[in-house]
């Protein structure tokens, strides 16, 4: 298992798209920063909002960050696809040893995109804070926030590599996990918010703490990610195992 460990660890670095992931979840989360820092500034000239406040919203920003470490998780799995290299690496490792593989080294690389959003929010908070002219204030509240981003990051990516091997086409994969985490759950929290707080990617929302929302306690939350993470991960396996590679 180490050597097929270690193969999956430099499979990881190849290529340019754990950079180009990297960059955007840190571009857009930098900008959705600026946004909380603005409105937060005027919000604290009216009265209407606190140093604390905002500084928790400018961190978590970054819970951004989660939604290309998912898109990392599935094309780690859908690029051996298109590459058609799927066999060569089931030939060399075995399918379960391959799959669990893959599996550990998506939720390290989950690790290092939520570490590197955490050590983002803290540098963030400083400078956008003081872009206009504030102080920021790091709370209990703050770290908690910034602890539940780094943890949604080590969730998403093996949420991304079970869809990419219950997908397998690259393409199809990235679509179906920004149309998730974009379009439907969002659309369906707001048709019918207490169901959809069941949800994966809402159900993060209580993770990070988001405020606005009908939501789940984080303890729930996390118990119905793993739900989730259980399903998907079965299901994935299931058809690793009975499907043809090509």
């Amino acid at each position: 298992m180490s050597d097929a460990l270690r193969g999956e660890w430099l499979k990881a670095w190849t290529g340019k798209a754990w950079l180009v992931l990297m960059l955007c979840g840190i571009y857009m989360s930098l900008m959705a920063s600026f946004g909380y820092g603005s409105e937060g500034s005027k919000a604290i000239d009216n009265g209407t909002a606190t140093l604390a406040s905002v500084t928790d919203d400018v961190v978590r920003a970054w819970m951004m960050t989660f939604l290309f470490a998912s898109l990392y998780g599935a094309v780690v799995v859908t690029r051996e696809y298109g590459s058609g290299s799927i066999s060569r690496s089931v030939l060399l490792t075995g399918r379960s040893r391959l799959f669990g593989a893959k599996l550990a080294i998506g939720a390290v690389m989950g690790a290092v995109f939520g570490l590197l959003a955490v050590v983002c929010s803290v540098l963030s908070a400083w400078g956008v804070m003081s872009t206009f002219g504030r102080d920021f204030e790091w709370t209990k509240e703050t770290t908690l926030i910034a602890l539940g981003v780094f943890v949604c990051n080590v969730l998403a990516a093996p949420w991304g590599v079970f869809l990419g091997w219950i997908i397998r086409h690259q393409i199809a994969a990235v679509v179906a996990v920004m149309a998730l985490t974009l379009l439907m759950d969002p659309g369906i929290q707001r048709l019918a918010p207490e169901a959809a707080s069941y949800l994966f990617t809402i159900a993060m929302s209580s993770i990070y703490r988001d405020v606005g929302h009908v939501l789940l306690s984080p303890q729930v939350a996390l118990l119905v990610i793993a739900g989730w993470l259980a399903a998907a991960g079965f299901a994935a396996y299931r058809f690793f195992r009975v499907r043809d590679l090509t």
